[in-house]
């Protein structure tokens, strides 16, 4: 098995390398997918949400309170410690879901390549259970970032750069990958960008 973390800032183009990583042959593991799937109704990280920070943090059909989450754990004098409250009961249960992934894909192929999809991974990498053959990180310039945020996610640039700014820093994301992809090349170049690192990887294994 070659383990590969993948991240990117928002909006770098990371959603196109990951489509390429898995036309080629990899097994996909999207933590933002993992994230929605561990506090689905029913669950036990809902219930914890719950418990941690009362009934307000769901809605009226029993569903994660999104606004409210925004407002009082991602916003606020006290958000700081309140995203780690929220962040000690979800990442747990992402990393417990994506190991199952990662085992079921190397139960179907023991050489899988499986891809981490990991936005924040920059933040989290030192708490994670499990370390990377390889990092790569999707880059573009900010003003790029903001320009695509605004055309196609129907964002303000106040809002897309607030959303940048509560990411890490590129430079932050570059000092623990060891392959940096530039999204505002032209697209064929950037895919034949991935292609390579894929034979690479490949080759190593």
């Amino acid at each position: 098995m070659i383990r590969i973390g993948l991240t990117g800032g928002i909006a770098a183009g990371k959603s196109t390398v990951s489509t390429r990583l898995r036309e080629l042959g990899a097994a996909l593991i999207d933590y933002d997918e993992l994230a929605r799937r561990v506090v689905e109704p029913g669950g036990v990280g809902l219930r914890r949400i719950a418990e941690c920070f009362g009934p307000d943090a769901l809605t009226d059909q029993g569903r994660l309170n999104r606004r409210w989450i925004a407002e009082h754990v991602f916003a606020g004098p006290d958000s700081e410690r309140m995203r780690r409250k929220l962040d000690d009961i979800e990442h747990p249960l992402i990393y417990d879901l994506a190991l199952s992934r990662e085992r079921q894909a190397v139960a179907d192929n023991p050489d899988a390549m499986v891809v981490h999809d990991v936005p924040l991974l920059a933040e989290v990498l030192d708490a994670m259970p499990m370390r990377f053959d390889h990092i790569v990180t999707v880059e573009a310039p900010e003003q790029v970032r903001v320009d695509r945020m605004v055309s196609t996610r129907g964002m303000t640039r106040d809002d897309a750069l607030a959303r940048i700014r509560h990411q890490s820093s590129p430079e932050q994301r570059r000092v623990i990958a060891d392959a940096v992809i530039d999204s505002t090349q032209p697209m064929g170049r950037m895919l034949e960008a991935v292609d390579e690192l894929y034979e690479q990887w490949l080759a190593e294994s």
